[in-house]
């Protein structure tokens, strides 16, 4: 089981190089089982990095997520208040941003290893992660097919 970081959700769908070939192994691997969360606080933050300006999508948001949550490998898990209350209550030292730390407690909660690039959350000893940053890799896999088949990408 794994729980990918906005931005490795961002990047897995888009084919983009960023994702580290292991990450990109942890991924196709936990989307065989049918097993990869995804926090429910990543829309709302895709949400507000569109309105930033951040980021451009190709469709809507709303059709994209729709797109995404068709998928039969991905859960996208709601803010439970057992998540909340984890994430205000994390321990040892962890930064303020509260949308990392729902995340990094979704990936607790649920027991799974994160994917992510983030410095800060690589650095927390509290929570399993992938590395999921700059090593190039070639890929093209069954997980691209479906995504392409679907609409998604």
């Amino acid at each position: 089981m794994i729980t990918l970081d906005t931005h490795a959700l961002i990047w897995w769908l888009n084919g983009d190089k960023s994702l580290s070939g292991t990450a990109l192994k942890a991924i196709n691997n936990a989307m065989k089982s049918g097993c990869i969360y995804v926090s429910a606080i990543s829309a709302w933050e895709i949400a507000m990095l569109i309105r930033a300006d951040r980021l451009v999508m190709a469709m809507p948001l709303n059709e994209w997520i729709e797109k995404i949550e068709k998928l039969p490998f991905i859960k996208f898990v709601p803010v439970s208040n057992e998540i909340a209350l984890d994430s205000v209550n994390l321990p040892g030292e962890f930064h303020k941003d509260p949308a990392d730390r729902i995340i990094v407690s979704t990936a607790r909660i649920n027991n799974s290893t994160l994917i992510t690039s983030d410095k800060k959350i690589l650095s927390y000893p509290h929570v399993k992660t992938w590395i999921g940053n700059i090593y190039l890799c070639n890929f093209y896999s069954v997980a691209f097919d479906n995504l392409y088949s679907t609409g998604v990408m």
